[in-house]
């Protein structure tokens, strides 16, 4: 087991007592709360059926903590509402790149699992084919804005950091989280701002 796992487990648990933790766009549909953990059967299945072999923080996180429910945003996807998508190709220089989920494997391209409900057109993937294999990036299906890589070095990693900014009570536009302070100013829409070292990305509405 990593040595993350433990510790997530106990960050997760203590999050809705904390009175000065930051709210989490979402929060109110998943109430920091998980599923129970996969079977390892179920998610030897799934990759069997996708001929995918998913990225082992992911899968840690599946078999060891929990299968679906808190995270950034509307919370993780069942595994059966996941989904494989590709990138779409390169346009010009610095354009945003969108999402498709028409036959992947037909497309020879990477592959990209959807795990996270954002709302509209919006994703959250994990790269599971590919030179960004096991990293988090959100985008846009329909290419109006990213997509945008997290600095995070795999799937435990990043969600720590979530977990991390919800407690301590911070502003940060691109995990969509608002400080107690900034939720109590009459003028929160025009103040919000974007902290941290560590994006999960820009995100560009709803």
């Amino acid at each position: 087991m990593d040595a993350r796992i433990p510790r997530l487990r106990r960050k997760l648990a203590e999050i809705p007592f904390q009175p000065l933790r930051s709210h989490s766009f979402g929060e109110e549909k998943h109430e920091f709360r998980l599923v129970p953990k996969h079977a390892e059967a179920r998610v030897a299945a799934f990759e069997a059926k996708h001929d995918i072999a998913l990225p082992d923080a992911y899968r840690q996180f599946g078999t060891q903590i929990g299968g679906s429910g808190a995270a950034p945003f509307y919370g993780l996807l069942p595994l059966e509402r996941c989904s494989l998508l590709v990138m779409n190709p390169r346009g010009e220089p610095g354009t945003p790149r969108g999402f498709n989920g028409a036959d992947p494997r037909a497309q020879g391209c990477d592959l990209f699992l959807h795990i996270i409900e954002m709302g509209c057109t919006d994703v959250c993937v994990i790269a599971v084919t590919g030179p960004l294999t096991g990293r988090v990036l959100i985008g846009n299906g329909d290419g109006y804005w990213g997509p945008d890589v997290s600095a995070a070095t795999d799937f435990l990693d990043w969600y720590e950091r979530w977990l991390n900014h919800v407690s301590t009570g911070r502003d940060n536009q691109a995990q969509e989280l608002t400080s107690p302070r900034l939720r109590a100013h009459p003028n929160r829409h025009l103040m919000c701002r974007s902290e941290g070292e560590d994006a999960l990305g820009r995100r560009h509405g709803h």
